[in-house]
């Protein structure tokens, strides 16, 4: 089985309900995320999952120097970033590319489907 990385994109600016539109809209959202992370797990195409904080929280490191340097805030400047992802082992793209559609569908925004080097 090869693992890809469901990568969910979204805009870099969020409103209080992380761009969903309103509370009842971001709660469902969630709900049916958690409902699809429950069936990758069932089905046994679970490796790991989970949302992240915005990207403002981030810290860039970059090592290649003598001294390692810190900077607070993103690598890019972009107006989409990775909101979240998942982790999934499947047997092939078809099957990535499908659970990627439900997981689309489920937090209501794109996903990026990438298979890792030398896993296929």
């Amino acid at each position: 089985m090869t693992q890809y990385l469901l990568s969910v994109h979204g805009p870099a600016e969020r409103d209080e309900f992380g761009n969903y539109g309103s509370e009842e809209a971001m709660e469902a959202a969630f709900a049916a995320t958690g409902a699809f992370n429950d069936k990758l797990q069932a089905d046994g195409y679970w490796v790991f999952g989970g949302g992240l904080e915005p990207a403002s929280t981030a810290t860039v490191v970059d090592g290649q120097g003598d001294a390692p340097v810190f900077t607070d805030g993103p690598y890019l400047e972009t107006k989409e970033l990775i909101g979240g992802f998942w982790v999934i082992e499947a047997p092939d793209l078809d099957v990535a590319l499908r659970l990627a559609a439900e997981g689309s569908r489920a937090c209501a925004g794109k996903v990026e489907v990438r298979p890792f080097q030398g896993m296929g």
